[in-house]
């Protein structure tokens, strides 16, 4: 008896004890924290952060945590999604309203003049809102899936370094190309997109961290669902021993291909609805930085391979990036003394966070799990011999 009581003692102390549970403690403390002492308004901005970076974590995790690609240019989809929103949807609104929707839709001294009226059409109907959320979300998603395609053919022949930095110079290329081609999206200056959430009024940032975060956690949900099916299992055998899945019959081209279609395409729906968060498209704010290498950092702290480990990667760096961005200057102003402005305290302080997780947490928050192929029950029903022959 007093073992057995032991024995759930353990239990339930390892239950607290477990990495998952004090993390999300630690975050609801903060978020509380915020919430009185900053009001609501922080804390949505830090949840609809959450949120699109959990989708473009998500989706790097499928790609390198799952299937081994060395991922280094998933800034790529994001701006496939973001510049398909910003330069589709409102051309087509001009163009049906007889206003300028061809190559000098972007051009500033036009588009700054046309664009409240087609913010305006969208604001006076519930109906053509969602129609136009909707169809910003599937070309944001076409267009990420199909940068995914395309960057799976160098995916197939190439591997290791030499992918990541293909993949990475295709992501600064598509960035320039926007920066430099103004009839894209305007160039070096913003385009607005037309705004289906402007119907919400004053409730409008409210509706759009609600609608992005119940994305987010769709997203999750689906990706949770994928890779423990057998296509998932497939992914991991790819990534841990290709050779014994190409033995094992799989098609390593085309799972690779599927891994990043997919990848690219949830990718492509964030960029999608940043834009349309923020109302904005300018081409140099898709960096390397901000959607490649902020992503990994998330990915690294959260566990690789780990789908609910990214969550909190991204829920705990975003937080860290809040209080940094928040509390810079008044717990390291007396840097400006010295000459250092707080100001790039982010990257400085970021950049240790992230060393500081290569050294003491090189599996991350939440590791990734071993799932065996059989129900913990039937695998001990094996070995006790349940399974043996009755005899007759």
């Amino acid at each position: 008896m007093i073992t057995e009581q032991s024995r759930n003692s353990k239990n339930i102390l390892g239950l607290f004890l477990k990495g998952e549970v004090i993390t999300t403690v630690a975050i609801l403390v903060v978020l509380t924290y915020f919430l009185v002492s900053r009001g609501l308004p922080m804390v949505l901005t830090i949840i609809i952060d959450f949120a699109v970076f959990a989708i473009v974590t998500m989706s790097l995790n499928l790609e390198t945590g799952f299937t081994g690609i060395p991922q280094f240019g998933r800034v790529l989809a994001v701006i496939a999604g973001a510049f398909a929103v910003g330069a589709i949807p409102g051309r087509i609104m001009a163009a049906s309203m007889g206003l300028p929707w061809g190559l000098k839709y972007a051009k500033d001294s036009i588009h700054y003049q046309i664009s409240p009226e087609l913010t305006q059409v969208l604001a006076n109907s519930w109906v053509f809102s969602l129609l136009f959320l909707i169809f910003c979300v599937t070309i944001a998603a076409a267009s990420g899936a199909g940068i995914g395609w395309l960057t799976s053919r160098p995916a197939i022949r190439l591997k290791e370094a030499y992918l990541g930095i293909s993949l990475l110079a295709f992501g600064d290329f598509f960035m320039w190309v926007g920066h430099n081609w103004e009839p894209l999206v305007g160039g070096s200056t913003a385009v607005y997109v037309p705004d289906p959430f402007r119907i919400f009024g004053g409730g409008r940032f409210q509706a759009v961290v609600i609608v992005i975060f119940l994305v987010a956690m769709l997203v999750y949900a689906y990706l949770n669902r994928l890779t423990s099916s057998p296509f998932g299992r497939s992914l991991k055998m790819i990534r841990d021993n290709e050779v014994s899945a190409a033995a094992a019959g799989k098609d390593i081209t085309r799972i690779r291909t599927q891994s990043l279609v997919i990848g690219s395409m949830l990718a492509g729906v964030a960029g999608g609805l940043y834009v349309i968060y923020t109302g904005t498209v300018t081409a140099m704010g898709y960096s390397r930085l901000v959607w490649t290498f902020w992503p990994w950092a998330f990915m690294m702290l959260g566990g690789i391979g780990s789908t609910t480990g990214v969550l909190l990667g991204v829920m705990v760096l975003t937080i860290m990036r809040t209080m940094i961005t928040v509390y810079r200057f008044q717990l390291f102003g007396f840097l400006m003394a010295w000459g250092i402005n707080p100001l790039w305290l982010e990257y400085t302080l970021m950049g240790a966070v992230i060393i500081g997780v290569i050294l003491f947490l090189p599996h991350g928050l939440v590791p990734e799990k071993v799932q065996p192929m059989l129900p913990a029950g039937r695998v001990k029903k094996l070995f006790s011999g349940g399974m043996a022959a009755k005899p007759r």
